[in-house]
């Protein structure tokens, strides 16, 4: 199937390559929209991109084709990846820091299609912490690289900064095309968040959840092409555009809706941290300190996973997470067996990982065969790594 990449070019001395890239994309069956960075046009006209891939290259912000038309708000619609080859410290610094301020930028902001980048420049810059960091930034925002190699520079030296290969650049490229259409025709359903069981309006019991490693869930299977239910706790984070969200506070609520969408389901991914006990009688109104007793009477929560494991069927995949603060593997695997879930994920939370912060290292247990380490990731990257897990299940339920 033919897909729409874009081409972002900056101005490298590696830029001769990017026509290389132009062409393998192209014998792959797919369209090229180069866009040049205004000092990229400097170096090499954009005409040449313009013949090889016989659009237009596009360079000013403002040079509108159509009237009505926005245009990188509707390229941003139109294209399945943004790749930028080669990718200078002073793109990559933009695209860290949210800035704005030419064509390729303001796309970067606009799109919501995967991106690689492919950065070439002199070593000194690219060793240069700030630079380390601003790639690590957009690492942790779910962009993905094909890292510079070591070689020949444009200044005479030899060193790290020369820019990969374009047949490696191309291959990482369609192998993102493909990612983002393994889950077509699949439905998906994540929970995230805390859930609340209150005492009164005003008081409840929950934990520190902030639901960012189910949100990443989500947005991972609308990247992938699935049809996505996100099923979330009471949380202060945006949902993923292309997922269908239900807010719930409590484990009943969660429970209900889980139990609603289930049948319907590929892959079930239960990320969020239900909460295990509530109160057996709760107030309609605040009460008084003096109201309440030495002790508060509570009760268990329905085990939402446990009822999936249960019901579900052969061809589902069901995900459960532990997030531990010992023993971190062999609750996993109790969980697993306990509640016949097909891969539990597991953490130790605490020490910058787990709840409420972006980082994330994380356990993969199966049935049977080795546990997987991710090591210290962000929970975009780690949502990767877990889906890619995930789709390794479904064929093997396939066959």
């Amino acid at each position: 199937m033919t897909k729409t990449i874009a081409l972002g070019v900056s101005s490298s001395i590696g830029i001769y390559k990017a026509c290389e890239i132009v062409r393998g994309f192209q014998k792959a069956g797919h369209r090229v929209q180069v866009v040049m960075t205004p000092n990229a046009a400097r170096l090499i006209s954009p005409l040449l991109f313009s013949s090889l891939a016989g659009t237009k290259t596009i360079v000013d912000t403002f040079e509108e084709p159509e009237a009505r038309a926005i245009r990188h708000v509707a390229l941003a619609k139109e294209i399945a990846l943004l790749c930028v080859a080669p990718a200078t410290a002073n793109v990559i610094g933009k695209f860290a820091g949210g800035v704005a301020d030419d064509f390729l930028s303001t796309l970067f902001l606009a799109s919501t299609a995967p991106v690689l980048i492919a950065p070439a420049m002199n070593e000194a810059m690219y060793v240069d912490r700030k630079t380390q960091d601003n790639m690590a930034r957009l690492k942790s925002l779910g962009a993905e690289f094909v890292e510079a190699g070591k070689g020949y520079l444009a200044c005479g030296d030899t060193g790290w900064g020369r820019l990969a290969e374009p047949e490696a650049i191309v291959k990482e490229g369609l192998r993102i095309l493909a990612r983002t259409a393994s889950l077509e025709g699949r439905t998906v359903l994540v929970t995230a968040g805390p859930t609340r069981e209150h005492l009164d309006p005003v008081r409840f019991l929950s934990n520190p959840s902030s639901g960012k490693m189910g949100y990443e869930l989500a947005r991972e299977a609308v990247a992938r092409g699935a049809k996505t239910i996100l099923v979330s706790g009471p949380t202060a984070l945006v949902p993923p555009c292309g997922a269908r969200t239900e807010m719930v506070v409590t484990a009943a609520e969660m429970e209900r809706a889980v139990l609603k969408a289930f049948p319907k389901t590929d892959v079930v991914v239960m990320a969020a941290a239900v909460s295990d006990f509530r109160f057996k009688e709760a107030k309609g109104r605040k009460a008084a300190k003096d109201e309440i007793g030495p002790a508060l009477a509570i009760e268990k929560t329905a085990d939402i996973l446990a009822e999936l494991g249960q019901k579900k069927r052969r061809s589902q995949v069901l995900v459960g997470f532990a997030a531990e603060t010992h023993d971190v593997v062999a609750h996993a695997r109790r969980k697993m067996a306990a509640k016949n879930a097909d891969l539990m994920v597991a953490n130790a939370v605490g020490k910058g990982q787990g709840f409420s912060t972006d980082m994330n290292a994380v356990k993969i247990v199966a049935p049977s065969g080795p546990v997987q380490e991710t090591g210290l990731l962000s929970k975009r990257e780690a949502s990767r790594v877990i889906f890619d897990r995930i789709e390794a299940v479904l064929e093997e339920k396939r066959r």
